[in-house]
């Protein structure tokens, strides 16, 4: 098991113990190694102050809410990481509704909030979605209608949309232009 499944799917273990209805939270993926590098302190509390000798380790750094925005996605459009940091990952909740219902949901953000909630097919989801700047990615999935941890979903591309949207909060900024028109 790679270290990124191991931390989603540690992510996703912490996650059910705290119990459906969370914020969203977004985790910083960095290294034992630069964590011991940069910040003797935090490696000792967090465990990782010796080398273990079986290869690095990948720790989950919880970050501060998220930016308020209309949306997840658009939060995660404004955020850029240092390059000690390997990965990112979210842990989120949402409401999925079955294909049949998407022609009912009002324009209304608010009114659609409230459609989803109410509907009689709707189904709770908590996916926990983990990217590296190396492209690795992983990701897991419960359902609140079966929530047992034997139900839970794994696999690499679970959510692409999400796993796209953390990867662009790993790329460069691109280079600002000298200012010249053409």
């Amino acid at each position: 098991m790679s270290h990124l499944e191991e931390v989603v799917l540690d992510l996703e273990r912490h996650a059910a113990q705290q119990g459906w209805d969370a914020a969203p939270k977004l985790y910083a993926l960095v290294y034992g190694s630069e964590i011991r590098t940069t910040d003797p302190e935090l490696a000792a509390e967090l465990g990782l102050a010796e080398d273990s000798g079986e290869g690095d380790t990948l720790a989950a750094l919880e970050q501060p809410e998220l930016p308020d925005q209309a949306s997840v996605e658009d939060a995660l459009s404004t955020i850029a990481w240092p390059d000690a940091v390997a990965g990112c990952a979210l842990v989120i909740e949402r409401v999925v509704l079955p294909p049949e219902a998407e022609e009912e949901i009002p324009a209304d953000p608010d009114e659609a909030a409230a459609f989803a909630a109410d509907h009689p097919a709707r189904e709770d989801v908590r996916m926990i979605v983990g990217v590296l700047r190396d492209g690795a990615r992983h990701s897991a999935l419960r359902l609140r209608r079966h929530d047992l941890d034997d139900e839970v979903l794994v696999g690499p591309d679970l959510v692409p949309a999400l796993a796209d949207a953390l990867a662009a909060t790993l790329e460069p900024d691109a280079p600002e232009e000298d200012g010249g028109h053409a």
